[in-house]
């Protein structure tokens, strides 16, 4: 695990390596183990490792036996022992016991598409001297991040943005499409940043620069349409199989390794199913909200002593003040979903006793455990009265009718428009799915920030996605475009920068590819089932647990960002929102939020949601725009 940083000049000038130093400077927390750099005329690499597999002979970058291919690699790869072992056979000399070494021997064999063959999570740079070709690629999942710069003059990378800032030709003109995204969706969704200029590599891709031009092509696509026929205990025995897999390869390391535990269903499942391959008691971290409307700690802590292990746990006290420059930092660009917080605590309570946790995140996404896909389910023309008449309204809609004109929301008062955004979501599902993130019913935003932006080009990345998928299940489209939207750009950032900026490296067994797969190939009657979500994986994983944990909800790592904005975070807000710097921006109309600050701390209306999105907008113009030189 490491923070990787990288630059290739495309007028054959020598990269310089104070920029690289500077860039692996800024990179310290993701790897603070070690450092290295590599120099070769107009190219340069580097990287800042954090040292778990093979601590003392993993260094970075790496070669291959005759120095002519070079990696550097953030992440790790779980298949690396079955491919060392082929590579080995084909003759290949290895020089360490790293995990990722086994990238630069498969690409000798198999070049760029080397890539799918790994099982893991993973961002690296790949240099083939002998080409002069610039390989980057990105795990299937999204779980390791991957920013870049491309100009006339070459491509810049790193695992985050800060460092990208370092160049000075980075520009740093805000990106206003990004922003009615990150409004609308509380997240930048790939490949766009908040940065005009900065770039995300999106999950399952690789990016080739070679001979000046440069080639982006994606290298695995999830597809739910190709279903096996299997019996509930065929299931339940292939899934449990593949968990345990996931689970025993997650467990190699040379450091100690321990658990994140919400007590909810899918990080219970992880630690029951560590326990089974450990010697020893699982060390697992929880922490808790003295509101007890967000306090999972009873469930934790239940499940820990079901399970025997030894548990460590934290009440989080709402001194985002301190820690939130420190996370924008670190997440380069406005970052709407609050629960980092949360999951920053709890990657600092585990790192004082581990370097390495598992966690139950990606079992929501492949096995239907949000409630809104119940919902959705609900309307859904086979079930009942409701189902028939929103299967006659979806009907009319389609055709075009006249009510689509009649249904749009502009213009209505509130009572009226609140029924047309109903109505229109019982017609669309993709109303229905992005109606559940939008907390705005007018924009905050100035005219000149909204200006050449249409609300089809903010929702364009998602509706992209589920146009490719019209021939699917209804649950298999929402499914999967959670897991090639929601789950790479908002979750797996979340954990990856939270964890990362307490220097913990965070494993997924559900991530697993395998798994993922295996569960698209299921029929969506198993995953949601009279209204219960992930009812087959209920089924598999209890004789694992609790009965209580197994039938509880989907609770969600929830904090109390509306209380706390009315009490100990007030100041924070009133100094960032109402101050003349973010008038001045001119990006939010001033008197919008100055009404939005009165009705909440007066406690006459809830806006903590909207609040903390312009609060971090705010802090990220203070923290990357107004501070750093230019």
């Amino acid at each position: 695990m490491c923070g990787i940083v990288g630059k290739l000049n495309l007028n054959s000038n020598p990269v310089d390596e104070s920029l690289l130093r500077r860039m692996c400077a800024l990179s310290v927390h993701r790897g603070p183990d070690d450092e290295g750099i590599l120099l070769d005329g107009a190219l340069g690499l580097g990287m800042r490792r954090l040292s778990i597999i093979d601590v003392a002979g993993g260094h970075q970058p790496m070669s291959n036996e005759d120095d002519t291919v070079w990696l550097v690699c953030n992440g790790e790869i779980y298949n690396f022992p079955e491919l060392r072992a082929e590579l080995e056979d084909q003759g290949h000399h290895f020089f360490s016991r790293s995990d990722v070494e086994v990238i630069v021997h498969l690409y000798e064999e198999l070049g760029e598409h080397c890539v799918g063959r790994l099982n893991g999570m993973f961002a690296f740079a790949l240099w083939d001297a002998r080409r002069r070709r610039l390989v980057l690629a990105r795990d299937r999942l999204g779980e390791k991040p991957l920013h870049y710069v491309l100009t006339d003059q070459g491509l810049l990378f790193a695992s985050e943005i800060r460092p990208l800032l370092e160049d000075p030709s980075v520009g740093r003109q805000v990106d206003l499409l990004a922003l009615q995204q990150y409004l609308r969706l509380w997240y930048v969704p790939a490949p766009r940043t908040m940065f005009e200029s900065i770039r995300k590599l999106p999950p399952a891709h690789i990016l080739v620069c070679e001979n000046g031009q440069v080639r982006l092509e994606r290298y695995w696509n999830l597809d739910f349409s190709q279903k096996l026929v299997l019996s509930e205990a065929e299931w339940s025995e292939r899934i449990l199989d593949l968990l345990e897999d996931a689970v025993r390869t997650r467990l190699v390391s040379d450091v100690p390794l321990g658990a994140l535990l919400s007590g909810g269903l899918d990080s219970s499942t992880v630690v029951a199913l560590m326990s089974r391959f450990s010697s020893r008691p699982v060390k697992t971290f929880s922490i808790g909200f003295a509101e007890q409307d967000y306090n999972e700690l009873p469930h934790a802590r239940q499940v820990a002593q079901h399970l025997g292990a030894e548990h460590y746990e934290e009440i989080v006290r709402p001194d985002a003040a301190e820690v939130l420059p420190k996370l924008v930092s670190h997440y380069g660009e406005p970052f709407g979903d609050e629960s980092c917080i949360p999951t920053y605590y709890v990657s600092r309570l585990a790192r004082q006793q581990v370097t390495v946790a598992l966690s139950g995140d990606g079992g929501d996404e492949s096995f239907g455990g949000y409630p809104r896909l119940a919902e959705y389910l609900a309307f859904s023309p086979s079930h009942s009265l409701r189902g028939l008449v929103s299967g006659r309204l979806r009907e009319v809609w389609a055709q075009k009718h006249p009510l689509r004109a009649i249904l749009n929301p502009e213009g209505w008062g509130d009572f009226g428009r609140e029924l047309a955004f109903r109505v229109r979501e019982i017609c669309d599902p993709m109303e229905r799915y992005t109606h559940h993130w939008t907390v705005w019913k007018d924009s905050p935003l100035t005219a000149e920030a909204r200006k050449g932006v249409s609300s089809r080009q903010v929702l364009a990345p998602l509706q992209t996605v589920w146009r490719q998928t019209r021939r699917w299940e209804p649950l298999d489209r929402l499914l999967h475009l959670d897991l090639v939207t929601y789950l790479p750009d908002d979750l797996q950032v979340k954990i990856d920068i939270a964890s990362m900026a307490a220097s913990l490296e965070v494993r997924a067994p559900f991530l697993d590819y395998r798994l993922i797969e295996l569960a698209a190939s299921m029929p969506p009657r198993l995953k949601i089932r009279a209204g219960q979500t992930k009812a087959l994986l209920r089924q598999v994983v209890k004789p694992l647990l609790p009965p209580d944990i197994i039938t509880r909800g989907k609770w969600g790592f929830s904090v109390p960002i509306g209380r706390w904005l009315r009490d100990e975070l007030q100041p924070l807000m009133q100094d960032l929102l109402l101050d003349s710097r973010c008038r001045e921006r001119g990006f939010f109309r001033p008197v919008v939020v100055q009404e939005m600050v009165r009705a909440h701390t007066s406690g006459r209306q809830d806006y903590g949601r909207h609040l903390w999105l312009l609060i971090n907008f705010e802090l990220w113009c203070r923290t990357l725009l107004d501070s750093l030189p230019r």
